[in-house]
């Protein structure tokens, strides 16, 4: 708030300069003593004295008055904007929950008691750190006061009863993160090894680059193309258009737009978009259930009991965010032929919007390691890898052998590929294969996808475990699915990663009777970080928030594999991830003249694709502005209280001088807190 203009004391100080003259002269008596006088002239000393001394009284009460106001003005401020900022979080904190987080609502309490045990705990070593006891701890016989006893035994207790299990615990764990790093360590060779020798699937025939002749359309097989989606307004456009495009005969593909969409609004434009194309001639349909049952897999399900299937020998799916090149189709369909074993060619996802930000970049760490290394490895020496969900092409009769898609989990993905597998069928990953996408670029998106990844493969497991078991396939693939797939990669390296770095590590900071090694804290964490980082290799500045940001979403993936295993919570909800609509006609250009300089004609057709639906979808933007409500950020309450958690345990360890536990804590704390407070990725009001 600005201080008023004080005008007397303005008019008071004006009158003051005309009256008064200050001025320096040299007195000519003392000149040889080389001082200067200051001769001060007034017309009635007396007046102005008395004056100057009841002006000088009104001021200071005057400014009295203002320090008065201005401290009452910042204690409001400050009272306003703490009751503000208490107010907003309990909002945010208690807005209605995803999946992801009522599920955990045990966990939440599990870990809400832990953290009341290890302020207490820290509590208790700030006493006896302040009277000694950490350089010369007490005895029982010797204990004098009250405080002293308890402290003794407390340290008998912890020595004789808590260490022992815990370090046991710690051992377990350690033994389950060298295993998995071990598994990380072959992935690499088993990547490096192709590298070196360049191994590579090929295709017995080859299609020629360009349009097709519409009188030499034989050699091509039918093939049905599939975009599922569900209110997906902000992509749906660019989808739609990149298979539309596509270098296939017409008569040859067609395109089923599956909507799954309970806004009308979506509906209508999706519906507009599908009708220009099939004005231009593309074989397209839209299909709308009535009852949307079964999610994703239960849409799939119902187009394919149409009785047209029956002449197309394969299906591609696309979501709604993936723009195909045009030659997609081109480099994907000769791999079957020759290889009527082979059920499956997939192909790799590039991301549009990678560096959009922070929680973009991670992203693309993680997933420029399991394309490049996981699926290329398991594709090149096993012929089996988890099926992505999308940018792949199934032989049509290898999904009715396998029974067809089953709505019973959330991956039915995964499902249909496990399936598959246990029936003897093969699949292929071609690496050089791209298909544009786009991440979640907000944190709460990002968190209930990872959910759904997590918690499906774990309701997968718990109802095919029987059916590997007894599948015809030999043991090595038996043990493959068994300890590899499941157990290894979708249940281990959760449960050890928040077990460990969350759980453990602070609990032998405050019992320091069972020790956890530096390296296994430091050394091989970094270890494991630089490798899951080679296949991005520009993301190497992003290293220590690679490793930070994994630990911090072990408590998400630990809590959905909890929940996915055992059935709790809402494990069987799918929420569609959120897109922003970043491929835009500049991305598909881009990738077009990348993929092949070839098909540049297409530019044209692609930029007149861009131009559909524009009135309609000035429309609902108007309209969704005046209904959409603000969006605001949220508070994560489990990732807060294992931020106070490991910066309290960070404080305890800086007590003790334990550098390397200090450090680690303090950054991992941080890393949680920044989380919880949801300062990563895409940030709004």
């Amino acid at each position: 708030m600005s201080r008023e203009p004080n005008y007397e004391f303005q008019e008071w100080w004006n009158k003051q300069r005309e009256k008064n003259h200050d001025f320096f002269t040299n007195d000519s008596n003392n000149a040889n003593k080389g001082f200067l006088t200051v001769e001060i002239r007034s017309l009635n000393p007396d007046l102005t004295t008395e004056k100057d001394r009841s002006r000088s009284a009104r001021q200071l009460s005057w400014i009295c008055l203002l320090r008065f106001q201005q401290l009452a003005n910042s204690l409001a401020w400050i009272t306003n904007s703490f009751l503000l900022l208490l107010r907003t979080a309990n909002r945010r904190i208690s807005a209605a929950d995803s999946p992801c987080d009522s599920s955990a609502s045990r966990l939440y309490r599990i870990i809400k008691f832990f953290l009341v045990l290890v302020v207490l705990l820290l509590c208790v070593e700030l006493v006896a750190y302040f009277k000694g006891w950490h350089f010369s701890p007490p005895s029982a016989a010797s204990a004098e006061a009250a405080v002293e006893l308890f402290y003794a035994l407390w340290l008998e207790i912890r020595a004789d009863y808590l260490a022992p299990p815990l370090q046991s615990l710690a051992n377990v764990c350690i033994v389950l993160f060298l295993i998995q790093s071990m598994d990380r360590v072959l992935l690499m060779l088993g990547c490096l090894w192709i590298k070196i020798r360049r191994i590579k699937p090929t295709a017995s025939m080859e299609y020629p680059m360009g349009r097709v002749e519409t009188g030499n359309v034989d050699d091509y097989p039918m093939v049905l193309v599939q975009i599922p989606m569900c209110n997906e307004k902000e992509v749906y456009q660019q989808s739609i258009a990149a298979v539309c495009i596509m270098d296939w005969p017409k008569e040859r593909m067609l395109v089923q737009v599956l909507d799954d969409s309970d806004e009308l609004d979506a509906q209508n434009l999706i519906q507009a978009e599908v009708q220009k194309w099939h004005q231009k001639g593309v074989h397209i349909l839209y299909r709308h259930r009535l009852i949307r049952s079964g999610y994703k897999a239960g849409n799939l399900k119902s187009a394919m009991s149409c009785d047209y299937i029956k002449n197309y020998e394969f299906v591609a799916i696309f979501d709604a965010d993936f723009q195909p090149a045009p030659d997609f189709l081109k480099k994907t369909i000769p791999h079957f032929r020759g290889n009527d074993d082979l059920a499956l060619v997939q192909a790799r996802w590039a991301f549009v919007n990678k560096d959009e930000n922070l929680l973009t970049r991670l992203q693309n760490i993680n997933l420029s390691f399991h394309f490049e290394v996981e699926q290329q490895v398991n594709g090149v020496f096993i012929n089996f890898f988890g099926f992505n969900g999308t940018a792949g092409v199934w032989r049509i009769n290898a999904l009715e052998d396998c029974g067809g898609w089953l709505e019973r989990t959330t991956v039915e993905d995964m499902d249909i590929a496990v399936r598959a597998h246990l029936c003897g069928w093969k699949f292929v990953y071609l690496n050089d294969v791209k298909c544009y996408c786009e991440l979640p670029e907000s944190y709460e998106a990002y968190k209930k996808q990872q959910y759904r990844w997590h918690s499906g493969p774990m309701q997968l497991f718990r109802l095919c475990f029987l059916d590997i078991l007894h599948s015809k396939v030999n043991k090595a693939k038996k043990a493959n699915l068994i300890f590899l797939f499941f157990l290894l990669r979708k249940l281990i390296l959760p449960f050890y990663s928040f077990t460990l770095f969350c759980i453990i590590l602070p609990l032998t900071i405050f019992l320091p009777e069972a020790e956890l090694p530096a390296w296994v804290v430091c050394y091989v964490p970094g270890i494991m970080s630089v490798l899951n980082i080679l296949p991005a290799p520009r993301s190497f500045p992003f290293i220590v928030p690679y490793l930070l940001f994994e630990n911090t979403m072990s408590v998400t993936k630990f809590n959905a594999m909890i929940s996915g295993l055992f059935r709790l919570g809402n494990s069987y909800e799918w929420i569609v991830t959120k897109k922003l609509g970043r491929s835009s006609e500049a991305d598909l250009v881009a990738f077009e003249n990348e993929s092949d300089s070839s098909v540049t004609e297409t530019t044209s057709f692609l930029r007149s694709s861009s131009d559909s639906g524009l009135e309609e979808l000035s429309k609902l933007e108007v309209t969704s502005r005046r209904s959409v409500k603000t969006k605001r950020n949220r508070l994560y309450r489990m990732e807060l209280t294992l931020a106070f958690i490991l910066l309290s345990a960070a404080g305890r360890s800086l007590l003790s001088a334990q550098g390397m536990h200090f450090y680690f804590l303090l950054f991992q704390g941080i890393s949680f807190l920044v989380v919880g407070l949801d300062l990563i990725g895409e940030q709004v009001s």
